[in-house]
């Protein structure tokens, strides 16, 4: 991992303690010509993460990490009181605004073509100045780590993208932001799960009381019980394991940024 971390979570360090600092931390390194990926660390991802080789190398070499959902959060101000909630669905409007404001051009690969459209028309509407230079939509099982992958992030890059939104789904946008990061080491990468389904309102996100209190994973639950049963059950045996060992290692945490959080 390229930045000091704040906390360390079943042993993968956690750098970003806010949704501003993030924005702010990418864009920089953007402005400075770097580009980087963007993970948001949640339960789920530690299941996967531990079952996973390949998703838990490319979550120790993301440029950030952030705290996605309450428990991991929560376990994560334990550690660092600085740290606070950060979604990939919260991380699109205000990146977006920021690379509009900083005149960096955006992509978007992921979701299907109805959504995508929906979303970029209300993205641009949001910020005026935004340029979107390029989206994709994959097909039903594609792979992150294939040829076609490849041509595709080639493809969004050509077009002038500097941000690439990935709205797979884990593992695989993170595969596939680790994977092309080492291929085009000046491009960000940002995964952003469900996000463009929630701005384009072609999926239900949990309502703010839900989001607020930290049991959007109630909501999700009651929705789709057959479904989400046994993914919460398994998240939450990870989640008892970690109350008895959080960071999963030992060592010091050192700070991110030693001063206030930056604004946008």
């Amino acid at each position: 991992m390229s930045e000091d971390a704040l906390a360390i979570i079943d042993g993968q360090a956690i750098n970003i303690a806010t949704l501003q600092q993030g924005v702010s931390a990418a864009i920089s390194r953007l402005s400075r010509g770097e580009g980087f990926t963007f993970f948001t660390f949640n339960l789920d991802h530690v299941v996967k993460r531990r079952q996973d080789p390949r998703f838990q190398a490319a979550y120790a070499n993301a440029t950030f990490v952030s705290a996605d959902g309450a428990p991991v959060a929560s376990l994560g101000r334990k550690q660092n009181d600085r740290i606070e909630r950060t979604t990939g669905a919260d991380l699109v409007v205000p990146m977006a605004r920021q690379a509009a404001r900083a005149g960096i051009p955006i992509g978007f690969f992921g979701s299907n073509a109805e959504t995508l459209g929906i979303c970029l028309n209300k993205l641009q509407g949001m910020a005026p100045r935004l340029r979107i230079t390029a989206w994709e939509a994959p097909p039903q099982g594609f792979d992150p780590v294939s040829p076609a992958a490849e041509a595709a992030i080639t493809r969004l890059v050509a077009a002038g993208a500097r941000i690439i939104f990935i709205a797979l789904g884990a593992p695989k946008q993170e595969l596939l932001a680790h994977h092309m990061q080492s291929r085009f080491p000046e491009i960000g990468f940002v995964c952003i799960g469900a996000a463009l389904d929630f701005i384009a309102k072609t999926q239900d996100r949990a309502p703010l009381f839900f989001q607020d209190s930290g049991l959007e994973w109630t909501w999700r639950l009651l929705k789709n019980p057959q479904r989400m049963g046994k993914h919460y059950a398994l998240c939450a045996m990870a989640f008892l394991s970690l109350l008895r060992n959080p960071s999963g290692k030992s060592g010091p945490v050192k700070p991110f940024f030693a001063g206030s959080n930056p604004i946008l």
